[in-house]
């Protein structure tokens, strides 16, 4: 069993049955899962800010550090693997997005990374068939690929599916 494991502004893909493709302490930062039932395979992206525009240079050295750019990059990686280059027929989650340092609400990053992928996603006539956004912990992603199955866990919680 492999793993893939996804730090702040990576992406990535697979379709190995045995893999897992993870992520972990996703506060602000939001996960976009996307799972390809005709393919069967499993992407996901580590979003940590809702627009490149603050900073191209970044974008373009690691696309998967904003919504904007993200997006895109993993639907072309998971194109490698069979997938439809626009993400038709593909399974939506979204995870994070969390307000764990903001505790006066002054910078909302979690819920303008959230609503950015969701437009980006929208713009791609894609939307998320199960979200587990906001609230005020971190969360840590694994998704089995040969199951699709996605599970999060956070400290001092018991593991839930999505």
């Amino acid at each position: 069993m492999g793993q893939v494991i996804l730090g702040v502004g990576d992406y990535g893909a697979s379709n190995n049955p045995t893999d897992d493709v993870k992520t972990f302490a996703l506060g602000s930062c939001v996960s976009v899962i996307l799972l390809d039932p005709k393919t069967k395979t499993v992407g996901m992206a580590h979003v940590a800010l809702p627009d490149s525009s603050i900073n191209k240079a970044k974008a373009a050295e690691k696309p998967g550090y904003f919504a904007d750019t993200a997006i895109p990059a993993l639907l072309a990686e998971m194109t490698k693997y069979g997938c439809h280059k626009k993400g038709k027929g593909m399974v939506v989650k979204l995870c994070g997005g969390a307000n764990v340092m903001d505790t006066n609400d002054t910078f909302q990053i979690g819920k303008r990374n959230a609503l950015a992928i969701k437009k980006i996603l929208w713009a791609h006539g894609m939307g998320a068939i199960a979200e587990d956004l906001g609230e005020n912990f971190s969360r840590t992603v694994t998704i089995s690929v040969g199951a699709g199955q996605v599970t999060l866990s956070s400290p001092g919680r018991p593991n839930w599916q999505l």
